[in-house]
């Protein structure tokens, strides 16, 4: 994403459609969402395709130009507890704006990696074998039940494989509360959105930080 937002400031005229796209981002004022310190180039209604027809964007629905719920409270989380990333191997999966991704980084991550399967960004990890990672990160990733399942099966390799230590935000989706993963998560933090966020976000009122306590057979 962040390489197709300074390639705006080229003649237009040689980008592609998603290039074309991501020149609406504006730097929002994100003193109204759970991290204020972090500034981020976001989807806003100053952008002229805030109001267009979604079959008229130049690109697929830019969930990469949103800050979601559960990824704001990864990222205060990270910003408030600065031992959890600090000097580890850090994965942001399903990234969207890489928030989580820059508050690893500001909190002394020692490698990140912002991955989401947007055309934009890298390929999708999820199914593929993975790297040794320290934490890997998630932020309103269960939205969908077979994404879900999907999720929990390679969640467990990666904590079989490598003691990866997983953390995911959700501000309480049903597809969340309703899944099999959520007896294996301990609450670590519960954050109340700004009014702002609730508004965008269907009302939903708070956001929550798990620790997934998958524990292998040995």
């Amino acid at each position: 994403m962040y390489r197709g937002i300074i390639l705006c400031f080229r003649d237009q005229g040689t980008l592609n459609p998603f290039q074309r796209g991501t020149c609406c981002l504006m730097r929002r004022d994100t003193s109204q969402s759970l991290t204020p310190e972090i500034s981020l180039r976001l989807f806003t209604p100053t952008c002229r395709f805030w109001t267009e027809k979604p079959e008229l964007w130049p690109f697929p629905d830019p969930h990469w130009a949103i800050y979601w719920p559960g990824g704001q409270a990864l990222a205060r989380y990270l910003l408030n507890n600065p031992e959890v990333s600090g000097g580890r191997k850090v994965l942001d999966l399903g990234c969207g704006c890489g928030a989580s991704a820059i508050a690893a980084k500001l909190t002394g991550a020692s490698r990140v990696v912002a991955n989401d399967i947007d055309p934009s960004e890298t390929y999708n990890m999820i199914g593929s074998k993975p790297d040794a990672w320290d934490l890997i990160l998630l932020g309103d990733m269960f939205y969908d039940e077979d994404l879900a399942d999907r999720l929990h099966k390679w969640l467990q390799t990666c904590i079989t494989t490598h003691g990866a230590q997983v953390l995911i935000g959700d501000p309480g989706r049903a597809q969340f509360e309703s899944h099999d993963i959520r007896r294996l998560l301990h609450k670590l933090a519960h954050f109340e959105l700004p009014d702002s966020v609730k508004e965008e976000n269907y009302r939903l009122t708070n956001s929550t930080v798990w620790c997934y306590n998958y524990k292998p057979d040995l």
